[in-house]
């Protein structure tokens, strides 16, 4: 995964600023951006909102984060990409845990991990960082294939556009709970209630057709684990 650090941001506890002060269900976020740091650790899918000719544009793209940086890249040609850079973004990152299964529909709910930021991201132009850039987000997606793939040329550098978002103003929230209706009045109707965990992991490999024979699927890819 991305390397952290547990210096500068990423000891300051999340942001209470006016656009992540949670109005709702307020008991459900985190104020530990330990608890940020995990919930982007634990994914490499975000969906990046951004306005554009005065119109909401929501993309997903891939990213992958430091203690205090969240990188997210795509082609040079990208709408979004191209105008996130002069404005503010919202970058959201959710888990799906499972579902609350209650007693009447109303109460039915969705176990989740979510994580948004909020800030004006800035395109990377100097060509290391923009490769260590480029590094934290290939391992966050495939640990270990940074070392094993040939890594971007030149032109293929020039053909992407790399985005740098601080994770400063952040929030996170995060549901875990039971159903709420056991104490209620529908507890007598003797229906099953309670949650089904949702968990997710990799397959067997499936080899490029056009492989030739005799090349092994690599270790770090073998012994992955989501």
């Amino acid at each position: 995964m991305a390397e952290t650090s547990s210096a500068g941001v990423g000891q300051a506890p999340l942001s209470g600023t006016d656009r992540t002060r949670l109005r709702r269900i307020s008991e459900e976020g985190r104020t530990d951006r330990a608890e940020l740091h995990a919930v982007l650790a634990a994914g490499f899918v975000c969906h990046l909102g951004v306005v554009l000719d005065g119109a909401p544009m929501v993309v997903p793209t891939v990213y992958g984060a430091t203690a205090d940086t969240l990188y997210f890249h795509g082609s040079v040609a990208s709408r979004s990409l191209v105008a996130a850079p002069d404005a503010t973004v919202c970058v959201t990152v959710t888990h799906v845990d499972g579902l609350v299964l209650a007693r009447s529909v109303f109460e039915h709910s969705v176990n989740y991990r979510c994580a948004m930021v909020y800030g004006v991201p800035r395109l990377v132009t100097d060509p290391e960082e923009k490769l260590e850039g480029l590094r934290v987000l290939t391992e966050q997606t495939a640990p270990g294939q940074w070392d094993y793939a040939r890594r971007p040329n030149r032109k293929e550098l020039a053909a992407t556009s790399l985005l740098a978002l601080d994770l400063t103003e952040a929030s996170v929230k995060i549901s875990e709970d039971p159903p709420e209706d056991g104490e209620g009045p529908d507890a007598a109707l003797g229906i099953w209630a309670g949650q089904l965990p949702l968990r997710q992991n990799w397959g067997t490999p499936v080899p490029d057709p056009v492989l030739p024979a005799g090349i092994p699927v690599p270790a770090h890819i073998v012994g992955r684990t989501f």
